[in-house]
């Protein structure tokens, strides 16, 4: 009797638009070795902040929807125990909280129990800005909401030919929350409706809709606003961040055969901006990089900032000058969404190319492309040993 063999195991390379498409698209090399060689940063600032953001507003509306507590919502008894609850959690999986950015609990040489904290000393940026977020946009937000934290996949078939190439397709996966535009039927005097009304292209949308069952993705970003001028500043997040929306769509669409219209981003740190927030956005406004502020309405916000030195307080900014800067909303439809997975497909080239070459015997350095900002280059645990970081004054040689 003759025994068959075993068949060749065969894997469907997986991609999560941001875990993979963003952090690859900040720079190659990074992204080989943190995603790839599971290397974690040794100071996560921006990683960490994303995920407790994210986390903290995902169990607020858990809270919102089982008690439909009131807003505002109180930082020590309704804030607070959400987010040692958050930061337990990122703990666990070795994300540990930036101690100039939040106040933690969860470690054994601390005692202070709940009752304790004060706004005062433990209040810090990290907390000030899930306040902010809940409180600003909660009210509003969560009784659109359908679902939280909704898993999408789909497959892609490969785009390249090669006889080495490691699958036929690969995957795509993202998590996102949904609005339903049922309950957005429902709304009445709501912040974020008005903001759709007042977006020619998505009211476009709805208006030549056959169905008028539709639903909007929301995802929640833990920076400032990216400029909009992308040619000019080389910042290209402003264009990463809507080819993510549009592909989330796609993946609704073909997963549950919705019909997401448009994408609502919030950039929460917009909200309580950091001296480095202000900073940038300072840069933005001087140099016409922005699509917020274009208006009049905003003269006595941009004088502030334009007058503003680094040595001094933070300005009080007006509440409609940091809710417009928080809120943007992309518009959907096939042509932008064939477009965004086109250069989906290309990314993912990309990095199966530089996987396949490390394989076959390249070196890491020659495999992947190091390509980046200053500023990412400035925070990198591998700017010592990378050719390409703009920041090094020697060349440290590892092999």
């Amino acid at each position: 009797m003759k025994l068959s063999s075993r068949s060749k195991a065969y894997m469907i390379p997986e991609y999560s638009l941001t875990g993979d498409l963003l952090s690859y698209l900040t720079c190659g090399l990074q992204y080989r070795y943190q995603n790839k060689g599971t290397l974690p940063p040794s100071m996560p600032i921006q990683l960490w902040f994303g995920e407790f953001i994210h986390g903290v507003m995902e169990e607020a509306y858990l809270k919102w929807e089982s008690e439909k507590t009131e807003f505002p919502w109180n930082w020590k008894n309704d804030i607070r125990p959400i987010e040692d609850m958050i930061d337990l959690r990122l703990q666990v999986r070795g994300l540990y909280p930036p101690a100039n950015h939040f106040f933690t609990t969860n470690h054994p040489d601390i005692e202070i129990t709940s009752e304790d904290l004060n706004e005062y000393e433990h209040k810090k940026l990290a907390s000030a800005r899930a306040e902010k977020a809940i409180n600003v946009w909660g009210a509003d937000l969560f009784p659109l909401m359908e679902s939280a934290e909704v898993l999408i996949k789909g497959l892609r078939e490969m785009p390249y030919k090669a006889n080495d190439k490691r699958s036929e397709y690969y995957g795509i996966n993202g998590v996102i929350d949904v609005l339903s535009s049922i309950n957005i039927k429902k709304a009445n005097e709501n912040k974020i409706i008005k903001y759709l009304k007042n977006n020619a292209e998505f009211q476009n949308i709805i208006r030549d809709l056959e169905d008028e069952d539709y639903e909007i993705i929301i995802d929640y970003k833990g920076m400032k606003r990216p400029p909009s001028d992308v040619k000019t500043s080389n910042n290209e997040n402003w264009d990463y961040h809507e080819r993510q929306i549009l592909t989330y769509s796609w993946l609704r669409e073909q997963q549950e055969g919705k019909r997401p219209v448009a994408g609502i981003i919030f950039y929460l740190n917009e909200l309580v901006p950091s001296k480095e927030d202000l900073i940038l956005i300072k840069d933005d406004i001087r140099h016409h990089l922005t699509d917020i502020p274009k208006k009049s309405e905003y003269l006595s916000d941009i004088e502030l900032i334009d007058n503003w030195q680094q040595d001094d307080k933070l300005p009080e900014l007006s509440e409609k000058f940091k809710m417009d800067r928080s809120i943007r909303i992309i518009p959907i439809n096939e042509e932008k969404i064939d477009d965004a997975l086109s250069k989906f497909d290309s990314v993912v080239k990309t990095i199966e190319t530089s996987i396949i070459k490390e394989t076959n015997g390249c070196k890491i350095q020659e495999a992947w492309k190091a390509e980046a900002e200053e500023r990412t280059c400035a925070a990198c645990d591998f700017k010592t040993f990378c050719k390409n970081n703009k920041n090094k004054s020697k060349n440290f040689k590892i092999p």
